[in-house]
């Protein structure tokens, strides 16, 4: 029977998310349980990069990915995020996922600079959803938090606290009310857009010299998954149909970012004949997993309300 790291790897949105109607769903009663893997974006990446956890150093592995020149100084990565205030705070409510063209993102950036310069950072725009902040080499951080462990909730209970924080709380309250008044935003609002009003800093950190992965490769869209494959010297593709189809055993093939009903009407075709070939490994994203097996098609007798 195969082992887990030796079946293709399949990290899937919550278990939640998918309706009773789903296709997946009819295809779990007849796997293998398997006991339970990491829950949430940094406990998946964690599974198969061991070591990775809400202190990895994100900014400096994914600037490294993107331009290769991360080996000196520390990094943090800003990426541009949406914040709304509530009866209760601020939340964030999206986090390097704004739909922003380079265009935008350098017109965004352009009154930050000198509010960077000024504290002794420097703003790169990697990309136009991944900002960093090149720092001194020598720069203290205090603990930032990852967006997935603040998106929905309120700001004040993930920013850093106490006088070693007292500076980038200033920091990021300078550049909200820049970004709050940049006309790009009421320009982004008229047409159905959400406003880029806050940076998330976290990630923060050196380029370690070495990551152990225990995947062969890796299929995925997800910035760091990619920028962590290449820093453990494995292979990394971007998410298509081609290289789904060509994935190999132990592979992992990333969809947790995904909408559930997108999994099951844009990849499930694709994902069909992989789950009547080889044994598949389904990690979802809550934690749970199941290994399916193509012989498991004949276990009728596993009905749908297992």
């Amino acid at each position: 029977m195969p082992t887990p790291e030796q079946s293709l790897q399949l990290w899937l949105p919550a278990l939640a998310h998918f309706e009773p109607t789903h296709p997946l769903r009819e295809w779990l009663p007849r796997a293998d349980r398997l006991p339970d893997g990491g829950v949430g974006y940094l406990g998946g990446l964690g599974d198969h990069f061991p070591g990775v956890d809400a202190g990895v150093p994100a900014a400096a592995i994914t600037r490294e990915f993107i331009a290769g020149d991360a080996a000196d100084g520390t990094w943090l990565s800003a990426d541009p995020a949406w914040v709304q205030p509530d009866m209760n705070g601020v939340r964030l409510l999206a986090c390097g996922q704004m739909q922003l063209g380079m265009d935008e993102a350098q017109a965004l950036a352009e009154p930050l600079r000198p509010v960077f310069d000024e504290a002794g950072m420097q703003l790169e725009i990697s990309t136009p959803d991944h900002w960093h902040l090149r720092l001194p080499g020598d720069t203290s951080l205090p603990g930032f938090a990852a967006p997935e462990q603040a998106l929905g909730e309120d700001l004040a209970q993930h920013l850093p606290q106490g006088p070693e924080g007292r500076r980038w709380r200033v920091l990021l309250n300078d550049v909200q009310v820049l970004l709050h008044q940049h006309p790009l935003n009421a320009r982004r609002q008229a047409r159905g857009q959400s406003p880029v009003n806050s940076l998330w800093l976290w990630g923060g950190g050196r380029l370690p010299d070495a990551l152990p992965g225990n995947v062969p490769g890796v299929v995925s869209d997800d910035l760091l998954l990619r920028a962590l494959a290449a820093r453990a010297g494995v292979a990394q593709q971007s998410r298509t149909a081609d290289a789904i189809v060509a994935s190999a055993a132990g592979w992992l093939i990333d969809l947790q970012d995904l909408p559930a009903h997108e999994v099951a009407s844009r990849w499930w075709p694709t994902l069909l004949p992989l789950l009547g070939r080889q044994s598949v490994v389904l990690h979802f994203a809550s934690g749970e997993r199941w290994r399916h097996q193509p012989w498991h098609r004949w276990r009728f007798w596993r009905g749908a309300g297992r």
